[in-house]
This record gives structure tokens, sequence and C-alpha cells, in this order.
């Protein structure tokens, strides 16, 4: 009887194949070795990120499915943008049930799509995964900026960026547009990692068009982009970011110019006492005095320029560090590696440290405010030189903060602490005093 070739053919594949390989490869990636650096290499973030990914999404649903929506804003930001769908471009005459439209032209433009997409807002669970959509991007951008900068250990940015209800709250159950500036603020910052100036301006304009607090950030891009592309680079660059918020609020502004620009950019607005997390240890008579708010305004102008060495040494060094790089590169073969990425961290600290003042100062922030500096807490508290165990203690304790409602005498009074001590430990570690440009930029 004749052999069956195809058999034989079939057997010899099995015979040829490496279970040997196989079984050291397995090895690599499940030995305890592997497993610990998930956990604590900086350098084994991608491992751990896309884990916490899939877990987040998973989470995220059952949150949307089991966790009771509560409305706050949702209802009224739908009502701003009918009015816009409905013909009405004067800013002055869009309000919604929480008051009239305060946000500037991108927001009106992306919650129109979200009107849109959620049958004219009604569809609230549409509108939460669409959320949920939001929430796992904006995780992807900042696993990709601290994975850039190889500084912070993964275990600390699995307990802060994934065990926080109050940010999974902001995103799912309220669908604020803070997150949604916030994603595509990150979404810049990983342009400008890249060198991608251009794309980088246009999302910091856009995103600053969907919220102003992205301003916050402003100071430091501003000395990034002198520093980096020199005088010309800049000119062009603000021109991107002016041209696209010219661009977007064209409509409102043939309108009613005054009214789009004092709606949408009202810096002198009052808050409600009711809802600070901050100041509640101050007295409310206090809290609404616009002398209180000067103050608020001089002491972040000062912090601004107590750290300004601090933002010219990093990103003098950046720029330096991204040249010596462009050099190097065509002397380089295909089949040569470079890492520059821990240079990453000399462009980052700059735009999150001054992200971190104007909070700081802040007028007052509600709850939904926490999204704009919750993600960069694990990277300012490793560039301290505190122990990991205090980063740890401070981290819980702006949780506990931000998480204490209504906020108390004591919670609003142990933020402040924790914010000053935040900067105090990032000033005394500074480039060129507390720590050399090497120690921040080399992977821990």
């Amino acid at each position: 009887m004749a052999p069956n070739k195809k058999s034989s053919l079939s057997d010899k594949k099995v015979q040829s194949f490496d279970w040997k390989q196989l079984k050291i490869l397995l090895s690599k990636y499940c030995n305890k070795t592997f497993f610990l650096s998930t956990i604590f290499d900086p350098k084994y973030l991608r491992f751990s990120a896309c884990i916490l990914l899939v877990a987040e999404i998973v989470l995220n649903i059952f949150v949307v499915n089991k966790v009771k929506y509560t409305e706050i804003d949702w209802i009224a930001y739908m009502q701003e943008v009918e009015g816009v769908i409905n013909g009405t471009l004067d800013y002055s005459q869009l309000k919604g049930d929480t008051g009239p439209l305060v946000y500037p032209a991108g927001f009106v433009y992306i919650y129109t799509v979200l009107y849109y997409l959620t049958e004219s807002g009604t569809n609230i669970r549409i509108a939460q995964y669409i959320f949920c959509v939001f929430y796992i991007l904006t995780l992807t951008c900042i696993f990709r900026i601290y994975h850039k900068t190889g500084k912070v250990p993964p275990y600390a940015i699995i307990i802060s960026c994934c065990t926080s209800y109050r940010i999974h709250s902001i995103f799912v159950l309220r669908m604020f547009n803070d997150p949604v500036a916030m994603l595509i603020l990150y979404l810049s910052i990983n342009m400008f990692i890249d060198g991608r100036w251009s794309i980088g301006s246009l999302l910091f304009s856009l995103a600053v068009s969907v919220k102003m607090n992205i301003l916050l950030f402003s100071p430091a891009l501003l000395l990034a982009y002198l520093y980096c592309l020199g005088l010309i680079g800049t000119i062009k660059q603000l021109s991107i970011c002016a041209s696209l918020q010219l661009l977007l609020g064209l409509p409102f502004l043939l309108t009613n110019p005054w009214a789009y620009l004092k709606g949408s950019f009202d810096i002198g607005r009052v808050f409600l006492f009711e809802w600070t997390v901050n100041w509640r240890f101050l007295p409310e008579d206090v809290f609404v005095n616009r002398y209180f708010h000067i103050l608020l305004l001089i002491v972040h102008i000062l912090l601004l320029l107590l750290f300004f060495d601090t933002f010219k040494t990093c990103l003098k060094s950046y720029a330096n560090l991204k040249q010596i790089e462009k050099e190097i590169k065509p002397q380089l073969r295909k089949t040569d590696k470079i890492d520059m990425n821990s240079s990453s961290q000399l462009l980052v600290l700059p735009l999150f440290t001054a992200n971190l003042i104007g909070v700081a100062c802040s007028r007052s922030l509600h709850y939904q405010f926490y999204i704009w500096y919750f993600h960069t807490l694990p990277y300012l508290l490793w560039c301290t030189p505190y122990t990991n165990v205090w980063r740890l203690i401070y981290m819980g304790l702006i949780e506990l903060c931000w998480n204490t409602y209504p906020s108390t005498f004591w919670s609003s009074a142990c933020l402040h602490v924790v914010h000053v001590s935040i900067l105090y430990g990032l000033y005394k570690n500074r480039p060129g005093k507390g720590c050399s440009i090497h120690d921040q930029t080399k992977e821990k």
C-alpha cells in the first residue's frame, strides 16, 4: 500500500517544529522576573498598559450597565447646542437649564456631533459608550507619554490612573466636557513629543476651544516653542493656534463678537461657593471677593516666575538633545537603534508643572475639574525627592479630598497642603539644584 504523502509531510512539519524554542519563549514571558518587571520597571509599561486597557474596557462596560446614571450637565449641553442647530449664533441667546453657554466654539461643534449620535441627546446609553471610548483613548495617550518618558514605575500608574471612582464617574456617568478637552490635550502632547509641532498646535488649540483650562499649560508651551523652534517657528505655531480659534469662532464672531468673547473666554466669572472643592475652609464672602481673585492671580504669576529657570533649563536641554538626535540619526545604519525617549521628560515636566501651578491657584475647583491634572500626578510626584511610600500617600490623600462630598474645611485644606508639598518637592528637586539634568532623564 502506497504511503500517504500528505500525512508524511504533516508529520515532518510537526517534527521540525522547535518545541525547545517555544519553551524558551514562554519561560521568558512567564517567569517571575518578567512578571515583576511589568510591575516595577518603566521599560515594561507597554505590557502592563495592554492588560490594563483590556481590564478598563470591561470595567467601563460594567459601570455603564450597573451604576446608576445621574444627570448634571448633559441636558444643558444638549440644549445649548440645539440652539445653534436651530440657527441661533448669538452667544448671549444660547442657554441651557444650568445657565448660559460659557464654552468656546469647539465645544459646540463636538457636542453637536454627540447630539446627532445620541438621538438629540436622549439616548444616554449610547452617549455613555462614546465616553467609554474617550476614556480608553485618554488612557492610551497617557500610557504612551509615560512610556516615552520612562520614569514612573507601572504600579504607580496602575494605582493612580485606573483605580479612581471619581475619574470614571466624570467620564461615563457625567459626560462632562472636561475629559474631552483633556483627551485632545494629551493627543497634542504626544504630537509634541514626536516632533510634530504643527499638528500638536492644532490639537492644543482645539482643546482650548473645548474648555479654557487648557491654557494653564500655555506658559510652558510658549517656552517650548521658543527654545525648540526659535522665534520664527514660535510665530508660526502661535499663528496656527490663533487661526484655528478664529476659524472655529467665525460664525459667532460675525454675529455678535463681544457676546462670543465674553461668554466663552470669561476670566472674571464668579463660581458658586457650594461647589468648591479647594476653598471650603474660607468664609463665603472671602471666596467671592474680587481682591482674593486678584491675589490668586498674583500668586499664580509669582510661582510661574519662580519655576522659570526650571522650565528654561529643561527646555533648553530638551532642544539640545533633540538636535543631537537629529544629527546622529542619519549616521546610523538601519539596524542600529537610538533611544532618546528619556529626553521627553524635559518637555513633559514643564508642561505638567505649569498646569499644576494653575490648578493650585484656581479660584475654584469643581469635582469634574479633577481630570485637569489627575493623570499628571504620578509623573510630577516621581520628579520630587520624596520616597515612593510618601508619593503613594500623596496620591491617596488627593483622591480622598476629591471624593469627599460635599467638601469640608479639612478636605479642602488638606488638598492645598498636598499641592504645596508637591510644588515644593518639584522646586527642591529641580534640574541644576536638587538634581542634575542627567537625573531628570535617567530611567528609574
